[in-house]
């Protein structure tokens, strides 16, 4: 019965050294792969439950936004975006707190996935145009989308699972007043440990941007109606939910509707199919089918129901939702978790340290959150460039651990 839980640490390791294993080159979503189909053919899952296993949502999604960053890098529309948002950024130092800041504080509203695909583009640009390390943005970008999508309860698919299961009223209101100050602070808290850790890159030299003219002057207008359709969508959806006028918006309609544009009136749909990642959606299909086969092993549930210790209080809390999601994900982690807090009586601010620690987790390893697999696969397939798991982890592990005592502090009042 263990045997999913086996295949699971197998893919863990693999991944930890895919980088470091001579004239040995693996990608994350053929070990993922790998692991869907080992647990396939011992029978630990059928195929039946294996396709009910898949979130489509959430593969509909992270298709659309690829269709939407697609357009942008085909249109030459990411150009002219990256030129006005970072023109200002006249230094590395400057440039690395404004990609931390724009990409977290945008990650809370726009969710931290879409933020990931936009953005990994964007800062591989920025690498390229002003001889950055691309390491360096990338982490950046990693780091930003994770920390920032804290502080709001659409910032990431576990707060809203939270803010839905969680018995927080006013959940917007809730989290902000919470979270807000916090989060600030751990931003510029994953500014300076990047600077730490890259400071022979934080050097005086003055950097210099050039706006280029769109490509596609027609295909840039279709990307600019999709990215205004996304914030009207997500603005009325924070509405909605504020207003309790008893409607939400999914997330994968809003996504659905900033793509079709594009797909129905762009005469290069097909150029911007194939430039879709699919690779980050086979890698999503097998880690849901994976999770499944782990989740009914129920090996992680007795984990936590073993413990013999407050599993209502903060610092518990943060903890088993830090470690956790290493393995199971954040998402499955909460969906574990938040019945037995709820039934243990959590208060809200159990249920807010809840979705801080699982979110944060996402700073610890590359496996740790979505946004990071999409950002790593997505650099991989498109530039060559990548972060391995011991370059994550190397900057990752003092990261969060200091996020996690700043949300202590905040939370434990």
């Amino acid at each position: 019965m263990l045997f999913p839980v086996a295949v699971l640490a197998v893919v863990f390791v693999l991944i930890a050294v895919r980088r470091h294993v001579p004239r040995v080159r693996l990608h994350m979503w053929q070990i993922m792969l790998g692991g869907c189909v080992a647990v396939l053919v011992a029978q630990s899952i059928t195929f039946s439950e294996a396709l009910y296993a898949v979130d489509y949502d959430v593969i509909l999604f992270l298709f659309c936004m690829f269709v939407v960053g697609a357009a942008l890098e085909e249109s030459g529309y990411l150009a002219h975006l990256t030129y006005k948002v970072f023109r200002r950024a006249s230094s590395v130092s400057s440039l690395i707190l404004s990609v931390v800041f724009v990409n977290g504080v945008a990650s809370a509203f726009l969710l931290n996935d879409t933020l990931a695909i936009i953005g990994t583009p964007i800062v591989l640009l920025l690498a390229r145009t002003q001889r950055v390390s691309p390491k360096l943005l990338l982490l950046a970008l990693a780091f930003g989308v994770t920390t920032g999508s804290v502080m709001s309860p659409i910032g990431n698919p576990q707060n809203l699972l939270v803010a839905l299961n969680g018995g927080v009223e006013n959940p917007f209101l809730i989290f902000f007043k919470a979270l807000f100050i916090p989060t600030l602070i751990n931003l510029f808290v994953c500014y300076l440990v990047l600077k730490f850790f890259f400071r022979d890159q934080f050097n005086g030299v003055k950097l210099v941007y050039t706006d280029e003219k769109s490509k596609d002057p027609f295909l840039a207008s279709l990307t600019k109606l999709s990215l205004s359709v996304i914030i009207l969508l997500v603005v009325a959806k924070v509405l909605a939910a504020e207003l309790n006028t008893g409607r939400d918006i999914q997330l994968t309609y809003i996504a659905l509707a900033a793509c079709l544009p594009i797909l129905i009136f762009s005469s290069k749909r097909f150029t911007i199919m194939r430039k879709v990642d699919w690779h980050t959606l086979i890698f999503f299909a097998s880690m849901f089918i994976l999770m499944e086969a782990v989740w009914t092993t129920g090996f992680f549930q007795n984990a936590i129901k073993s413990l013999n210790v407050d599993i209502t209080s903060t610092p518990m809390i943060l903890a088993v939702s830090i470690i956790l999601s290493q393995f199971i994900s954040n998402v499955p982690l909460v969906a574990l978790y938040l019945p037995m807090l709820r039934e243990a009586g959590a208060t809200t601010q159990g249920m807010l340290a809840l979705a801080a620690g699982s979110t944060i987790a996402g700073n610890l390893l590359i496996l740790g959150a979505a946004s990071n697999i999409i950002i790593i696969q997505h650099a991989e397939e498109t530039s060559g460039e990548t972060i391995s798991f011991r370059e994550f982890a190397k900057i990752g592990v003092p990261l969060t651990a200091i996020n996690a005592i700043v949300y202590w502090l905040f939370l434990r009042r």
